[in-house]
């Protein structure tokens, strides 16, 4: 009912925030410290949405397409700013609004909020994978993917935990693991101005490596249907010996497996090519404002004290979300609870995004669908495949149902 009505007991307008569910408690802790800041002007109401992506998606796009406004600050997927910019159903940030939202955020997180040259929401987390490795099985950590597929192969042949842990079902994961490979050996999905497919040698080359892996002994015999958490519990039984996954896996780990954890250890995601650093493809969430929000002024003002600095600590310490304000990495408690920090920050300043366009839904879909079983993979004709389906969807209008 406080919902519906749009203010509290007080009178005060209250902001509806519509984000992922959160167990970790720090999404709360963030609204109600940001409402008690506001000094009585308005209180943030955190709702929280389906816990899978698409439900997500969903629920926002029903909504928003009937210009529902209880909505106010959206938490959106890094790939949905575009398409919901495209159909106006969220505001562009300007002013000094969007000053403090760019003021000391990472570069490539902002990516992906921006589209055709304007800020339409400001980056909340981030999140991006590193290679987990054995350090009782692998002394050194591969750098290439070349070397990571033979070291398996090594201890295969010793009767040795050897297993490659990464995402084959197929979903958005695997489109990330394609769009971090074809970026990784120098190219892209589409091309700069996001109008035509790009692909081209570096993504047949990108197919062939999903391909090698997924016919190799380093492939686990559920690669085709493992996703981040089948991958997770993996490494933690001890048949893996690699693991390419977010920094979730950390305290999960510690947890589960405290004695497999005394020697669980984190490295810099594989690169395609030795002399070129990999690039992994972020993830996280962006804050931004609906356009039919009653109290846009107020909801621009929630979604930067949301996201500020003690709100994006807490989420990490807690929630375990890798923050996008730089200063928050020379933190030290964000240090202590993550010593990997400083690879999180080198894999975020050279990372990629996913291709930002309106119609990216059916793009990860064409991609997925196509590389789906990675052990059917044919680099070129695969590829070729994409490329006309892709091609396909950029040239339909509207927005995606």
């Amino acid at each position: 009912m406080l919902a519906a009505c749009g203010s509290d007991e007080a009178g005060r307008p209250t902001l509806n925030w519509y984000n992922f569910p959160d167990d970790s408690g720090a999404l709360q802790k963030a609204a109600d410290r940001c409402s008690q800041a506001s000094g009585g002007r308005y209180s943030i109401s955190y709702n929280k949405l389906p816990r899978a992506a698409d439900g997500q998606r969903q629920q926002l796009v029903r909504r928003l397409a009937a210009e529902d406004d209880s909505l106010d600050i959206l938490g959106l997927d890094v790939t949905w700013a575009a398409e919901f910019a495209e159909a106006r159903w969220i505001r562009e940030w300007t002013g000094k609004a969007k000053q403090e939202a760019v003021e000391g955020t990472l570069r490539v997180p902002l990516q992906t909020s921006t589209w055709k040259g304007k800020l339409y929401a400001v980056p909340y987390n981030t999140n991006t994978q590193l290679l987990w490795y054995r350090k009782d099985l692998v002394p050194k950590p591969p750098r290439t993917w070349a070397e990571m597929l033979d070291m398996a192969g090594t201890l295969a042949r010793e009767g040795k935990p050897h297993f490659v842990e990464i995402q084959g079902a197929q979903y958005e994961g695997l489109t990330v693991w394609f769009n971090t490979l074809i970026n990784s050996a120098g190219g892209s999905i589409l091309n700069a101005s996001a109008t035509e497919p790009s692909l081209g040698p570096p993504a047949v080359r990108a197919a062939g490596i999903m391909r090698d892996l997924a016919n190799s002994p380093a492939a686990d015999p559920s690669l085709s249907n493992q996703m981040e958490d089948q991958n997770r519990l993996a490494m933690e039984s001890g048949v893996a010996a690699f693991e390419l996954n977010y920094p979730f896996v950390y305290p999960s780990m510690r947890a589960n497996n405290p004695e497999l954890f005394k020697n669980f250890r984190w490295a810099p995601y594989p690169r395609v090519d030795a002399n070129r650093p990999a690039r992994p493809t972020i993830g996280g969430i962006d804050l931004a404002v609906s356009a039919y929000s009653r109290h846009p002024d107020l909801a621009f003002e929630a979604a930067l004290c949301l996201r500020n600095r003690e709100n994006q600590l807490t989420a990490a310490l807690e929630g375990g979300l890798p923050p996008t304000l730089r200063a928050l990495y020379d933190d030290p408690a964000f240090m202590k609870e993550y010593p990997f920090s400083g690879e999180v920050l080198a894999a975020l300043e050279s990372a990629s995004v996913r291709p930002i366009t309106p119609v990216y839904q059916n793009v990860s879909i064409a991609v997925s669908h196509t590389l789906s079983p990675p052990s059917g993979i044919e680099p070129e004709s695969s590829v070729a495949t994409i490329r006309e389906q892709i091609d396909d969807a950029l040239r339909s209008e509207g927005v995606i149902p």
